[in-house]
Formats: C-alpha cells, sequence, structure tokens
C-alpha cells in the first residue's frame, strides 16, 4: 500500500470496531465495538489483521493501542460464525490472530472485564497486556467441545507453564487480572479507572526510544522464542553489531554524555 491507500483504508468503516490515529502523540488506537459484549465475528478478524498491518506502515504511528468500549474486553468470537465458515477460512484464524506479533511497532492490549477467547488470544499476541482489577481472562472453548484454534494454548504455555496452561485450558477457568499480573501474563494491573491512564503513560514511555531499537528487540525477543541459548545469544550479538553502526546508536550516546534528551529518528 501507498501511505495515501493506507490512509484512505484506516478511514474506512469497519464492521465491529473502529480505528483511531492520534498524530500529536503518535498513538492509534484499535477499538472493538460491538456492544455489549465485543464479540469478534469472523470476517472481523481478517479486517483486523489488516488494520494492524495497515497501521504498522503508517508513518505517524509509533505504537499501537487494543482497547474496546464498554465494561467488557470482549466475550470472544461469533460461537454461530464457526459452523458457517469454510474449512479454508478457519485454517486462516491463527494467522490473523497473530497480527499484533507480526507489527514491528509495539502492541498494548488494554483489558478489561470480560477477555474471553479469541480476545484473550489476541492480547496474549500483543506484546504488553495492561489488565483492570475487573479482568477476566479465560479460555473457554472446553465447553464447546472445542480447543483454543488461534495460538491461545501455545502462547499462554511460553508465559505461565504447563500445568498452569492446563488448569486454564482443560477445565476453562478464569483468573482475575491480579492473578494474571502474579503468573506473568499480564504487565500492569490497575484499578478500572486508570485503565486508559497507564496505558498512556506506557505509550509515552515507548515513545522515548529508538523506533530501530524497539523494531530489533521485538523481532530478535520473538524469534529467539524457540531458539537454543547458543543460538539466541548468537542473534543478540549480530544485531547489537548491526545498531552500533546506526545513527540512533550515536545519537543515544552523544546525549548520554551531554546530559541532553535523546532525539531518535528511527535511522
Amino acid at each position: 500500500m501507498t501511505q495515501q491507500s493506507t490512509l484512505d483504508f484506516l478511514s474506512s468503516d469497519f464492521d465491529g470496531f473502529d480505528v483511531h490515529i492520534d498524530s500529536e502523540r503518535e498513538r492509534a488506537d484499535i477499538v472493538l465495538d460491538r456492544p455489549p459484549l465485543n464479540v469478534i465475528a469472523m470476517p472481523q478478524r481478517d479486517d483486523l489483521r489488516q488494520v494492524f498491518e495497515a497501521l504498522d506502515a503508517h508513518d505517524d504511528v509509533r505504537v499501537i493501542v487494543l482497547r474496546a468500549n464498554g465494561e467488557h474486553f470482549s466475550s470472544g468470537g461469533d460461537i454461530k460464525g464457526f459452523l458457517e465458515a469454510s474449512p479454508e477460512h478457519v485454517s486462516k484464524l491463527a494467522w490473523n490472530v497473530a497480527a499484533p506479533a507480526r507489527c514491528e511497532k509495539p502492541v498494548i492490549a488494554a483489558n478489561r472485564g470480560y477477555t474471553f477467547g479469541v480476545g484473550f488470544e489476541l492480547s496474549l499476541a500483543c506484546d504488553f497486556r495492561i489488565t483492570s482489577e475487573t479482568t477476566r481472562y479465560a479460555l473457554p472453548e472446553q465447553n464447546l467441545g472445542q480447543i483454543p484454534g488461534s495460538g491461545g494454548s501455545a502462547r499462554l504455555q511460553k508465559i505461565i507453564g504447563i500445568a498452569r496452561t492446563k488448569h486454564m485450558v482443560m477445565r476453562a477457568k478464569r483468573i482475575s487480572g491480579s492473578t494474571a499480573l502474579e503468573w506473568g501474563i499480564a504487565t500492569e494491573c490497575v484499578a478500572d479507572g486508570e485503565l486508559e491512564a497507564a496505558t498512556q503513560s506506557l505509550v509515552d514511555e515507548l515513545r522515548r526510544f529508538s523506533p530501530l531499537a524497539q523494531r530489533t528487540a521485538k523481532k530478535l525477543i520473538n524469534d529467539n522464542e524457540d531458539a537454543s541459548l547458543s543460538v539466541a545469544i548468537e542473534m543478540e550479538g549480530h544485531c547489537y553489531s548491526r545498531l552500533r553502526s546506526s545513527n540512533d546508536f550515536r545519537e543515544g550516546v552523544e546525549a548520554f554524555h551531554a546530559k541532553r534528551k535523546a532525539s531518535f529518528r528511527g535511522e
């Protein structure tokens, strides 16, 4: 997409969610908006993937936030839609839901209330999860005679281990935002009324750093998820070496010695 076609696409009307771009704060919000429970319909997943890709290419966006209107993030997917969807369509669900992880830019999920099924899977694909005290996370697919199909159990096991993942998946158990923080799922757990302030605070923090260094760090950490320790260390060294020749690294060093705020350009 050209920059103009990206802007035209992002200004479209989307089914089940809205897109807001604040160029001054370099923030883009994808806001789930299908009241009262923000159910995520089957076609919506493909739209969400395309929007993540478009925002990743948007020059004015440094950080992407996934949040929702109302008291619940999402109760999950459209159950009837699974029976109506073709096998080919269903086979693409995990790819669509993984869009936040593929973004080069940082992606924050701001969760409150019910965060179930695909709503939880989308959040797990984000880089940071800020949860409110009202949040309830769950993968309830066992109640339907099914299992998570878009990376839910796989991502969760990497974060919380096999025993806790079996507790949540095989027993369809819900956990609170505070438990999610304790288990390492969430980055922060705040009072419900403080969720937006905490989200904006993290956006501002992430904007301070070099876009190039952040892109490199995100890809390195994601790619090293399944690597051996020796391979991971080797890859880290190569990425470190490349960044040493960047203008951002030079700016960071010069700003440090001059005791001034660095002005990173992502170069």
